[in-house]
């Protein structure tokens, strides 16, 4: 039975490093720029629809600053407050 415990861990920690992405690893943040819906959801206060909203804005405007976020409606100081030390920009040609 303790193998089998054991073998439960092992296979949940493969699981979270398998499907974490690459970018996150490089840095431990969540580049605003290249972040997938299901990345932004993992920050606090960010729904579907907001993180939605984030990719939306920047197929127009490529992020320059995190701060630049509070565009972004529903997205406001208290909000970006939250999260932005888990978050940054970084331009990826």
């Amino acid at each position: 039975m303790r193998t089998l415990k054991s073998f439960g861990v092992y296979l949940l920690f493969f699981l979270l490093v398998a499907f974490t992405p690459a970018a996150v690893f490089a840095t431990g943040k969540i580049n605003l720029n290249t972040a997938t819906v299901a990345e932004l959801t993992q920050l606090k206060g960010i729904g579907e629809k907001t993180a939605q909203k984030i990719i939306d804005y920047r197929s127009q405007h490529k992020f320059k600053s995190v701060a630049e976020l509070t565009k972004v409606k529903g997205i406001g100081e208290s909000t970006l407050a939250k999260f932005k030390d888990q978050v940054t920009v970084e331009n990826n040609n």
